[in-house]
């Protein structure tokens, strides 16, 4: 709600992808010249295998009041700031799927060139859209192997809570309400108290009692070395995909 649907242009090779912003409201093109003439604050949303061309593109009508912040995973603020011309005001943002919910998780590093007047714009827009933090460079791979791609995790885990509730009987459409309020309301009391994860599993154990007894099943499953493995899994593959 930060900005007019109007005041927004979005560019793209075919009318499939331009629909949902004309349902929004908001002004659509064929041309990417045409979005740099009228916008000073610049979104590529495209394939990292796609970035390279646009680039070489829109470069010429690229001017220092522009900011140009990137959204293509694996694409170095080192490879945007040569593609563009010197001195442009350059940022990379990853974000994740909960985004379209409001509830997103986001990350962005600035390049060179990029002020902390630019850094506190995104930053201002993108919080409409969940958590926004900014980062060094290095760590926007490893926001892809926990968040990026954790969204993933997390459906699995909830997944099987549902089904272990529906095996001991359970409704499933129920027991999949259940679940997903169970993974909201944990995420909102590590976000709202601030406190470690183990302190708030400590509470909810009691001595001999059911938790204790599901967690113990947990640990014998390796669970908490299964997700780092994930996490580590999917950073590398991130860090792979900027190789390439």
């Amino acid at each position: 709600g930060k900005v007019p649907a109007g005041s927004i242009l979005a560019s793209a090779p075919s009318d499939r992808n331009l629909d949902a912003w004309r349902e929004s409201g908001c002004r659509t093109t064929h041309c990417n010249l045409e979005v740099l003439q009228e916008s000073t604050l610049v979104f590529l949303a495209t394939k990292p295998h796609v970035l390279p061309g646009v680039l070489q593109e829109i470069r010429p009508a690229v001017g220092p009041h522009h900011v140009v912040v990137s959204m293509a995973a694996g694409v170095s603020l080192q490879t945007l700031q040569r593609l563009l011309p010197a001195g442009t005001k350059v940022l990379r943002l990853m974000a994740n799927l909960p985004c379209v919910v409001q509830a997103g998780a986001m990350v962005f590093a600035r390049g060179g060139c990029a002020g902390d007047g630019e850094a506190a714009l995104l930053k201002s827009l993108l919080s409409s859209c969940g958590l926004c933090e900014e980062v060094p460079e290095s760590y926007i791979n490893i926001h892809t192997g926990l968040s990026g791609s954790g969204v993933a995790y997390v459906y699995l885990f909830a997944e099987a809570l549902a089904e272990g509730a529906v095996k001991m009987g359970m409704p499933g459409g129920l027991a999949n309400r259940i679940a997903a309020q169970t993974l909201l309301g944990a995420a909102k009391m590590l976000l709202e108290t601030g406190e470690h994860p183990a302190k708030l599993r400590g509470e909810v154990c009691t001595p001999g009692g059911t938790t204790i007894h599901a967690l113990h099943q947990l640990e014998k499953g390796a669970l908490r070395a299964t997700v780092m493995n994930a996490v580590e899994a999917a950073t590398n593959r991130a860090c792979d995909v900027a190789k390439d």
